[in-house]
């Protein structure tokens, strides 16, 4: 019996770990592996998985999809194959192109018993025009979608929405587009998961990398508390395409999580006693970030230990 295998995509921010979490629970009788990609240097949706109980296993500091990482995720998936999972998933980094994940599994003779099932492409219903319109990667995760799944569909008004399906359509008339908030999804959607999505026919797209991607490495000390550290990011905030981490401030420990203008500051429960205050920010040239990220970290020199 074959391992069928997920591909997930979604651009920064659209909600692809919380997506996760709900895609598992549909393989509740089935044994299943999870890789996560993180494109920054710090993995922190593995943390996040591990606090709901799913086993991951990680890769970040690039795209698994490039010559930087290729070989690392070949190596991994490999391994997990060999255990024999009913299903594995790949969550891919928000800034990957995943048009050659066909031609990685048809190549290696390492993947012979794989049954590749498709790819599920999320959007953020709020920032889709933002980052459709700056980042090439985007558009070539779609361009592999066997399906796509609108999300944050409550924070969008109506014409919003609209507007993002009439985008996908454009580019995509041939593959199924679905609506949700949080994550959710409906049974219907997928009502035998080992049955592959219909697979699109999307045009090819050539994988080269795109070189407009920038990312950050923010390391701050714990004299930041949630407001002025909030007061920090805001400074460049608009500049950003994904920012992310965990801080310890005030002698807790912080979930930091900002995608477009919208930033959350939140307790985090968990006991991480482990906490580097490290904040991943992922942008791109078009963004205009590294200015008034300086900027930023000249006015709070004293909170800052480094940016990499």
């Amino acid at each position: 019996m074959k391992t069928q295998l997920y591909l997930l995509t979604g651009f920064l921010g659209a909600g692809k770990t919380t997506f996760l979490k709900n895609f598992v629970s549909l393989f509740a009788d089935k044994t299943v592996k999870v890789i996560v990609n993180e494109f920054g240097k710090e993995g922190i949706d593995g943390i996040l998985l591990s606090q709901a109980h799913i086993e991951t296993e990680e890769i970040h500091d690039g795209s698994i999809f490039c010559t930087c990482r290729l070989d690392q995720f070949e190596e991994v998936l490999a391994r997990q194959v060999r255990l024999g999972p009913d299903t594995i998933i790949v969550e891919a980094s928000g800034l990957s192109d995943p048009t050659n994940i066909r031609k990685i599994l048809s190549q290696s003779v390492h993947f012979e018993n794989v049954d590749f099932c498709g790819s599920i492409c999320l959007v953020d219903a709020i920032n889709f025009h933002k980052v459709y319109s700056t980042a090439v990667v985007c558009k070539k995760q779609l361009s592999i979608a066997d399906a796509v799944v609108i999300n944050k569909t409550d924070l969008a008004t109506p014409a919003q929405i609209d507007n993002v399906t009439d985008i996908i359509r454009k580019d995509r008339p041939d593959v199924p587009v679905f609506q949700t908030v949080y994550g959710r999804i409906d049974q219907s959607w997928f009502k035998d998961p080992s049955t592959p999505p219909q697979a699109g026919s999307g045009k090819p797209v050539l994988h080269t990398a795109d070189l407009t991607l920038r990312k950050y490495l923010i390391t701050v000390k714990d004299t930041f508390t949630p407001d002025t550290l909030k007061a920090f990011l805001e400074l460049f905030l608009e500049n950003t395409y994904r920012i992310k981490g965990f801080a310890r401030l005030d002698g807790e420990v912080y979930y930091v999580d900002a995608t477009g203008t919208l930033l959350q500051i939140l307790p985090n429960a968990a006991d991480m006693p482990l906490v580097n205050n490290r904040l991943v920010v992922l942008s791109g040239s078009a963004l205009n970030a590294k200015k008034n990220i300086d900027k930023a970290i000249n006015q709070y020199r004293e909170h800052i230990v480094s940016v990499e």
